[in-house]
């Protein structure tokens, strides 16, 4: 059984198709550009690359080549599109109606329009592609996999804001938290490696990328994260401030002239490991002058990042009466040793043991901590796609 995995973004599309009998990827491909000149496609399958250069004016243009792409008598790993059983897509938000995935009714479609308000650059992409997929796929069930359905079981004291509880009743302004599909498949993950139940675990998962995010995991449930209302809340991240004294915004306001827009922009993409380093929101650029360069604002800027990640692994050990397990994924979890060694420098006190030589690693699940650590740490390389085609394959 195959299932396609689509995850749209304003003006680009990833997809893969994964054979669920062997939850292998047969197919992985990326559209750019849609809706502007250069429009390409660029798929990975058998160990080749196949690239397409056509214009594409919307999302189902978009869809259309990919599925073309997918049966291509050359390039191609599938005859005809009936090979496909299912489509899983990732939407953003859910709002606090969906804690889990659903199948794609009208009614889900009209809530998550509803929801495009509280994900004004992710949810509406999200809708066009599913869109584009009925109208090329009308008789293939969909499913529609939530980033944020995994954090929904939070308690109150967790999600809600100190402000006005009318400001929660009437505009939905509360803690959602995101990156939910990768914290939940690392968490289930980890304790597969564990040979142990989810249930009778307390596991930390720290998503780590340009975007980052810590959840906290007890008995295989989300009871806290540090992404908010939107992913601007929480860990120093690419472009992101992360947690800010709010009055730092009415300052630049009323004080220094900037305009909301202006403001908003500062904090969601010229903040975070850019506007402190100077030289890139990425993380490896970061590195390379820190550790080469002895750049004092890179170096400042890798610190800060480690040491807002620590705060919250320690906050949540706290939160949930210890930690079994801390798990690192994503760019920088998977890819920096580094990275996680100065983040779990001076947890012994936990009982983190920590290994150096085990951490010499990257991309490849690996227990990081002695064997006689009480506190397991892992790297775990994140499988989104394949939570969403899991969870695609459910509703078959």
């Amino acid at each position: 059984m195959n299932i396609l995995v689509i995850n749209c973004g304003s003006s680009s599309l990833k997809y893969q198709l994964i054979d669920m009998k062997t939850e292998d990827s047969l197919a992985t491909g990326l559209v750019e550009r849609i809706g502007i000149e250069g429009s390409i496609l660029t798929q990975k399958a058998n160990g080749e690359k196949y690239v397409v250069e056509s214009p594409m004016k919307d999302h189902t243009d978009a869809i259309k080549l990919v599925l073309d792409a997918l049966v291509n008598d050359v390039h191609g790993v599938i005859k005809s599109m009936d090979e496909i059983q299912a489509v899983g897509h990732r939407v953003v938000h859910g709002g606090e109606k969906y804690a889990k995935s659903v199948l794609i009714t009208d009614q889900v479609m009209k809530d998550l329009e509803d929801c495009a308000k509280l994900a004004p650059l992710h949810n509406p992409p999200n809708i066009i592609g599913i869109n584009a997929c009925k109208a090329l796929m009308p008789n293939t069930p969909m499913v529609v996999v939530f980033d944020t359905a995994f954090h929904q079981t939070m308690p109150e004291k967790a999600y809600l804001y100190a402000i006005p509880y009318e400001l929660y009743e009437e505009k939905h302004i509360r803690k959602y938290g995101f990156h939910g599909t990768s914290h939940r498949y690392v968490s289930l993950k980890a304790a597969e490696a564990l040979g142990k139940d989810i249930k009778d675990l307390k596991i930390i998962t720290c998503h780590l990328g340009n975007g980052a995010s810590v959840a906290a995991v007890k008995n295989g449930e989300s009871v806290d994260t540090s992404m908010g209302f939107t992913p601007l809340e929480g860990l120093v991240m690419g472009t992101r401030t992360g947690n800010i004294d709010a009055a730092v915004i009415t300052y630049l306001i009323k004080e220094a002239g900037y305009t909301a827009e202006q403001v908003d922009e500062i904090l969601n993409k010229k903040s975070g490991i850019l506007g402190v380093s100077g030289v890139s929101s990425d993380f490896r650029d970061v590195e390379d002058a820190a550790w080469n360069r002895n750049e004092h604002r890179s170096i400042l800027a890798l610190d800060m990042f480690a040491y807002r990640v620590k705060q919250y692994i320690g906050s949540y050990a706290a939160i949930m009466g210890g930690v079994d397990v801390i798990v690192f994924t994503a760019g920088v979890g998977e890819n920096s040793p580094e990275m996680r060694e100065s983040i779990l420098e001076g947890l012994d006190f936990l009982g983190v043991q920590f290994d150096a030589s085990a951490n010499k690693v990257r991309g490849k699940l690996t227990e990081i901590t002695k064997p006689e650590s009480k506190v397991k740490a892992f790297l775990i390389p994140t499988n989104e796609e394949l939570m969403i085609a899991k969870d695609t394959l459910a509703f078959l």
